[in-house]
């Protein structure tokens, strides 16, 4: 590819030439088939813009507030695993890369980094995701370590009670790092000639007993905001949810992302927030979202192809590159403020079937 990238999917090949074949089809790989993976991204193109006009642009702003904290767009970091195999910094590149956007991120339980180092590496806010281990007391410790360190929400990732089969990752027989969060605590090792090291240590550690009625158990233990990832609406009492399909690495043929948001978002009511995380990779993308009722979207292999890319600075381009897309969208579409954009400035592929009928 000549030249610099001027969008965030030609990031993806300079990500696949920097890498390494096993860490690069760690992060771009999905379950099985790959179908919903694709269909993340496709679904978008489902979605088309219904623009207003003689509206007057001079000024567009792209701030908006999650959970009280201020933002410079609804843009966040999803959390992604083992940034250090991406780039030598690690987390600790992209958290920076967050507090220069002024974005959140949030980190991942599989970090290279841990929660303190990251912590105390930038003045981001940063929220952190949780799994829930067979052994409690481990993620209480996290937990808790999360609250000390200044993390302002938990994000439980609630859609593991066995590791997607990651074909990629079976054939590389992919090696899972030690994981830093937990040094001092318990063993990550693991023994496992048949395949990929991450499926093992899930599998082996991983609660798949772990259902609704145990929210009590986590909100019990913090004071914390907790976010559910999931692609369907709760009925627990949580702080918000965001709607996710683990960037198509579990179940394949679940729905995309975008195609269940606005489900989500009419089950609960305007009772909790709503996110998008999945497929993003245009401005268009963002829009498409927040007018079918998402507050923000999050960013999971882009982050990861940037790093991969550029290290810090790439982070910052592709977030940069995102903003500038979503600041035209906007103008063009009418709208000069994110909460100006609203459901009728989007029209589905079966709204538009319907209107031929």
């Amino acid at each position: 590819m000549a030249g610099e990238p001027v969008n965030v999917n030609e990031f993806q090949e300079l990500a696949r030439r920097a890498l390494p074949k096993m860490y690069y089809d760690f992060y771009a790989g999905g379950a099985e088939d790959e179908h919903t993976l694709r269909e993340n991204i496709r679904a978008f193109s489902r979605v088309s813009i219904s623009p207003r006009i003689l509206i007057d642009m001079s000024q567009i702003d792209l701030s908006t507030s999650i959970l009280g904290h201020q933002i410079s767009a609804p843009i966040m970091i999803a959390p992604t695993s083992y940034h250090k195999l991406a780039h030598p910094r690690g987390e600790i590149a992209t958290a920076k890369a967050a507090a220069a956007c002024k974005t959140i991120m949030v980190l991942s339980f599989s970090s290279n980094s841990s929660l303190e180092e990251v912590a105390a590496s930038c003045t981001a806010v940063r929220f952190f995701q949780l799994y829930v281990f067979r052994n409690r007391e481990v993620s209480a410790w996290l937990v808790q370590r999360a609250e000390r360190s200044g993390y302002k929400a938990i994000v439980v990732t609630v859609d593991t009670p066995k590791l997607g089969r990651r074909e990629k990752d079976i054939k590389n027989k992919m090696i899972a790092p030690q994981l830093k969060n937990l040094e001092g605590f318990m063993s990550t090792e693991v023994v496992n000639d048949k395949g990929s090291g991450p499926e093992a240590f899930a599998n082996s550690n991983f609660d798949p007993s772990f259902c609704w009625k145990d929210i009590a158990w986590l909100k019990s233990i913090t004071k914390l905001p907790i976010l559910i990832k999931a692609t369907r609406a709760v009925d627990v009492r949580v702080d918000g949810i965001i709607v996710s399909n683990h960037g198509a690495r579990q179940l394949d043929y679940a729905p995309a992302t975008i195609s269940v948001l606005e489900e989500v978002v009419q089950a609960v009511g305007g009772k909790l927030p709503v996110f998008l995380d999945g497929g993003v990779r245009r401005g268009t993308d963002v829009f498409k979202a927040l007018a079918l009722g998402a507050q923000a979207v999050l960013l999971g292999r882009p982050v990861i192809y940037g790093l991969a890319a550029k290290g810090e600075d790439g982070v910052k381009q592709i977030i940069g590159m995102l903003k500038d897309e979503l600041e035209l969208t906007l103008g063009l579409a009418g709208c000069s403020r994110i909460k100006d954009i609203t459901r009728n400035h989007v029209k589905t592929e079966h709204e538009g079937l319907q209107s031929l009928l």
